[in-house]
């Protein structure tokens, strides 16, 4: 599944599953971008316009959260087997990151 060195070198082998999941979601939140591109070219009201990118937004962090999950599970739980503490730091910024 998973090669050692993948996460160290800024690469991630996915299984088909996992790919084909994570894809699907980037589809939907496409779609709703789209949208709200036809939404503000056909003058559709500015709320109606702002619950749905509130809806594109939260799925967008939806996403982050299942990737973000696989990180932990796979790289950085792997990364500290091997002795590989660095990982954590890099781990506490991306968080510090996401969390802006």
């Amino acid at each position: 599944m998973e090669e050692q060195d993948d996460c160290q070198q800024r690469h991630k082998k996915r299984d088909a599953e996992n790919v084909k999941k994570l894809t699907n979601r980037l589809s939907r939140i496409e779609g709703q971008i789209r949208g709200l591109r036809s939404m503000v070219e056909e003058d559709a009201y500015c709320t109606d316009i702002l619950i749905q990118a509130q809806a594109a937004g939260a799925a967008l962090n939806a996403f982050c959260k299942e990737l973000l999950g696989e990180h932990i599970r796979t790289c950085v739980a792997e990364d500290i087997r091997n002795g590989k503490d660095e990982t954590i730091e890099e781990l506490v910024c991306t968080l510090q990151k996401l969390m802006k």
